[in-house]
């Protein structure tokens, strides 16, 4: 399988991410190792998680998944054989955003205890806080990658702004932001291709995009209002009931029966094409949902199936 190169970080990983996100959360331990058994077995090799996944659920704290996820690697002694990307400074019931440098060093020892590890191969800013200058939040990294805790660094949802000072800054002797994690996919493209797609390109970031599937918008299952009750995502839907959203599941449909195919593939399949996207971020709760979006990998969507894509799509 083509591996692809975590910007400039050395480390290649499989073309597509599962997201950790559902651990802990829509289902259970035994159900995440199932499933990441398969990703493992089919060739995919990258997980991306949080140190808060998934506080909002009934009964959780937050770390849920990391622990899963260390639970899982212990049980299977793979560590070698995937790569693992977590990521620092969002909120939970109990403290909000932070990413200055005591609290990265703090917290990033519950996330190797939690992982189960020594180091973690990619480390993430997740949320941005302005009122911490990038210098600090940099620093924090360089101390743990000195150490070995960390091969590289990340970072998620920031301005462009924000993104291209800590790029400058970088220059001077911190650590350098080897990823972006935006949230982009064939419904939402505005954002991400007007405002920080071409800065990624030009600086050589990885791209790890999440919601790549609008939160199961972009699988096809939801379509009437009656299917809203379908997941627990389902009340989120009705909002892409609108012209262009139908357009998409359109196209999704023709290029689909064309590959005999399912959307969620071929919605995955667009986003590999783009010349920006790494590997975007996926999750699943059922085998058959995995297999179909891994199957993404081996898709090769031809110029008119884009062409009718961007153009389903267009903003």
């Amino acid at each position: 399988m083509e591996k692809r190169e975590l910007g400039k970080s050395g480390i290649f990983v499989s073309p597509i991410t599962f997201g950790g996100n559902v651990f802990g959360w829509t289902i259970n331990e035994s159900r995440s190792f199932e499933l990441l058994d398969i990703f493992l077995d089919s060739g995919f090799d990258f997980i991306d998680t949080a140190d808060t996944y998934s506080y909002w659920a009934n009964g959780n704290v937050g770390g849920e998944s990391e622990t899963i996820i260390g639970n899982w690697v212990k049980s299977r002694g793979n560590r070698e054989k995937v790569k693992i990307a977590t990521k620092v400074g969002s909120e939970n019931r109990e403290h909000g955003k932070n990413i200055t440098k005591d609290y990265i060093l703090k917290t990033v020892e519950g996330s190797l205890k939690r992982l189960q590890t020594d180091y973690i191969d990619l480390y993430q800013t997740h949320w941005d806080v302005l009122e911490t200058p990038v210098e600090e939040t940099l620093s924090a990294y360089d101390k743990l990658i000195k150490e070995g805790k960390v091969r590289a660094i990340g970072a998620s949802n920031l301005s462009a702004e924000r993104l291209k000072e800590s790029l400058e800054v970088s220059d001077k002797g911190l650590p350098r932001y080897q990823t972006f994690q935006p949230h982009y996919n064939l419904y939402a493209r505005e954002g991400f291709e007007k405002e920080l797609e071409q800065l990624c390109l030009d600086n050589n970031l990885g791209v790890i995009n999440y919601s790549s599937l609008e939160s199961g918008f972009l699988t096809g299952k939801y379509r009437t209002e009656e299917d809203l009750v379908k997941s627990v995502r389902g009340e989120g839907m009705a909002k892409y009931f609108n012209e262009r959203g139908k357009r998409i599941l359109t196209a999704l449909d023709e290029v689909a029966a064309k590959h005999n195919s399912a959307p969620a593939a071929v919605s995955m399949a667009w986003l590999l094409k783009r010349p920006s996207i790494t590997a975007p971020i996926v999750s699943a709760t059922t085998k058959d949902q995995l297999n179909s979006i891994l199957s993404a990998a081996s898709l090769n969507l031809d110029s008119q199936d884009i062409e009718k894509l961007n153009q389903a799509s267009v903003y």
